[in-house]
């Protein structure tokens, strides 16, 4: 085996060679824990993104008990400085999308919670 492909497969978890786990890859998954076709798990994942895509679009958070929630965040307007010019500028109001994890996922990938650290 040549020494690029060794470093491909040890740079990501799982030796897959990328750090990041793809929407193809998530589709991959799901068909293999459900036994449903790929095209069908494609599909239904592809349904999964667009429905939460369109609840925050509408103004709801989407609320995932065990895994966590989607809400929107609100950035009131302000000054700020251009980094270039050193200009200060005007910042528009914005909305954001924000993960918040649920317990059970914080503490599955080894997240401390406000409990544990004050005891």
């Amino acid at each position: 085996m040549s020494e690029t492909k060794v470093k491909k497969q040890k740079r990501g978890p799982g030796g897959k060679g990328d750090k990041y786990f793809k929407r193809g890859e998530l589709a991959a998954a799901v068909a293999e824990k459900t036994g449903l076709p790929r095209i069908k798990a494609t599909a239904a994942v592809e349904a999964v993104f667009e429905t939460i895509g369109r609840r925050l679009e509408a103004g709801q958070e989407v609320r995932l008990v065990g895994f966590g929630a989607f809400v929107i965040a609100e950035r009131k307007a302000g000054k700020g400085r251009d980094p270039r010019t050193g200009e200060e500028i005007d910042i528009a109001q914005s909305k954001s999308v924000r993960f918040r994890a649920g317990k059970s996922l914080r503490d599955g990938i080894g997240g401390r919670t406000a409990a544990a650290t004050s005891s």
